[in-house]
């Protein structure tokens, strides 16, 4: 795997667990921040646990999970930035890694399917 994905989803879930406390804290908010800490917090988590999957379609099926996970999460981000939790700038800030990711992991899908699909025929 990518290690790419890994470290990037990593340090997105350590930024996403700072958000949720300024959120929690300073803004009082508590139920979206909460679903943004766990769906970005579940997408590094999925992507390390698809590090020892029991195959290839283990594999697929944790980073399929992991890509919605990281979806989620953009959708969280653009709900918590149309209700003026969080600023423009500091919704484009995060916003353009949790992009990133799930552009890799989408990438990591695709091939990881275009694989299996050479391994049937």
């Amino acid at each position: 795997m990518e290690d790419g994905v890994k470290d990037k989803s990593y340090v997105f879930a350590i930024r996403v667990v700072k958000l949720y406390k300024i959120l929690s804290v300073k803004k009082r908010e508590f139920v979206l921040s909460k679903q943004l800490l766990r769906s970005g917090t579940a997408t590094g988590a999925l992507v390390k646990e698809a590090e020892h999957a029991e195959s290839k379609t283990d594999f697929l099926n944790k980073m399929n999970v992991a890509l919605k996970e990281a979806d989620e999460t953009e959708y969280w981000l653009m709900v918590l930035r149309d209700t003026d939790f969080i600023t423009h700038d500091e919704f484009n800030s995060i916003h353009k890694d949790a992009a990133t990711i799930s552009r890799m992991l989408i990438s990591i899908v695709r091939t990881t399917k275009e694989t299996l699909s050479k391994k049937k025929e």
